[in-house]
């Protein structure tokens, strides 16, 4: 199970500082995405939470990617203004057939409208809609290809295909298919097909409409008011699937991966501090040590007058956004060890972390939230941990003594 402190943290991220948001956001597929009027939807639910969209969209039944890919309308809507998200929808079957088939089929077309959307600029995210398996399977295809005739058999195709589609083409999956499988799961009774066994039924859209919301304003559906006419109990369920869903592996789906995300590391040495810089897909930094000076370098180096306690701000950024992230440095004359920033208990060396606070426990987890090692008996001030005994390992989540706690991501310090 995943560390609640590290679910904490990723729920965090995405639900402070709230502004009002508003997105423009283009749907490209066909029937699944056309009933019941996703876009629609997910409008109306956004209004409810306060944001807005501004969508349009372009779903043809039965269209596939290589359609797409050569439509004039759907070209015609990429190129129409700077989206900040364009959706891809690809028809029902073609992701679950044999990657062999995946391969020629639906992959290049896929990279083709990818490329398309980037070129008209080069901010817009493109977002794979995950599909969902047919509630009893792909029959017309099940004699062939023995893996679609059940329905969880499908799904699990489909899951394969979309998440090789969103990270050969850095983009986003928005997870609709495994927000049906664990609404299924926790309650099959809630009917999420119509008849067809195929499309989505009003509770189906609504839990895609919730997926959505968490994937592209990166906040949570529960507690919308907008609930498309369902009950109280069934909007209630899907609400807390979608959340469920799409925080609990936001790496997995590639959601933040590609922000902007400021981040940094301080070392004070007297009254000379160094700053390093470990954003996260920045090209620029802009720098503000609180006592009046500022700097543009990556990884600054600055000393202060006196001691004091000075609020340091960092912003990173690139060309398409930017993060803010302070942080209180507690200075006295004799430096290290007077700071009050869980960041200044720890150095970066080769290999590993130095540590000059004492440490109650290191968690170790994989890029999807996957527990890979736990340091549970603490570590002295001087000891050293190593990178090689946590294989695998992406975000360390540190508690020190004074019980500040601190996430470091494993990457190289720029």
């Amino acid at each position: 199970m995943k560390s609640f402190w590290l679910y904490f943290l990723l729920l965090l991220l995405v639900s402070t500082n709230y502004v009002i948001a508003q997105k423009r956001v283009l749907f490209v597929g066909n029937s699944y995405t056309a009933a019941n009027n996703l876009p629609q939807m997910l409008s109306d639910l956004a209004d409810s939470m306060g944001d807005s969209i501004v969508f349009a969209s372009n779903t043809p039944g039965g269209y596939t990617f290589q359609l797409h890919s050569s439509d004039a309308n759907t070209l015609g809507l990429i190129q129409s203004q700077p989206w900040d998200y364009v959706v891809l929808q690809e028809q029902s079957q073609r992701p679950s057939f044999p990657q062999s088939q995946v391969n020629v089929e639906v992959y290049p077309y896929a990279q083709q409208l990818d490329s398309l959307i980037r070129l008209n600029n080069s901010c817009t995210e493109t977002v794979f809609y995950m599909t969902w398996g047919r509630k009893y399977g792909d029959a017309s295809n099940c004699a062939t290809w023995p893996p679609v005739c059940t329905y969880s058999g499908m799904q699990e195709q489909l899951r394969l295909s979309y998440l090789n589609m969103g990270n050969d083409n850095n983009a986003l999956v928005a997870p609709c298919g495994i927000a049906w499988q664990q609404s299924v799961s926790i309650d099959s009774t809630i009917n999420l097909w119509v008849s067809d066994n195929s499309h989505p039924s009003l509770e189906g859209t609504y839990l895609n409409a919730c997926v959505f919301y968490a994937t592209l304003f990166r906040r949570s559906p529960i507690g919308a008011a907008f609930t498309a006419g369902l009950s109280a109990s069934v909007s209630s369920h899907l609400q807390q699937v979608a959340h469920q869903t799409v925080f609990d592996s936001l790496s997995v789906w590639n959601i933040g991966d590609f922000d902007a995300k400021a981040d940094f590391i301080m070392q004070p040495s007297g009254l000379a501090v160094q700053f390093l810089n470990i954003s996260l897909n920045a090209t620029s930094a802009s720098w503000d040590f609180g006592d009046g000076q500022s700097s543009t370098l990556v990884s600054p180096q600055h000393t202060y007058a006196q001691p004091g306690n000075y609020v340091v701000q960092l912003i990173s950024g690139n060309a398409c956004m930017q993060d803010t992230l302070s942080d209180t440095l507690a200075l006295n004359s004799s430096g290290l060890g007077s700071t009050n920033t869980a960041a200044a208990c720890i150095e970066s060396v080769p290999g590993g972390l130095l540590f000059h606070c004492d440490a109650l426990d290191v968690v170790a987890y994989a890029a999807d939230g996957r527990l890979i090692a736990r340091q549970a008996t603490g570590l002295m001030a001087g000891e050293t941990i190593q990178f090689s005994n946590m294989n695998g390992a992406h975000v360390l989540v540190i508690t020190f003594a004074n019980k500040h706690q601190l996430t470091y991501r494993l990457m190289n310090i720029r």
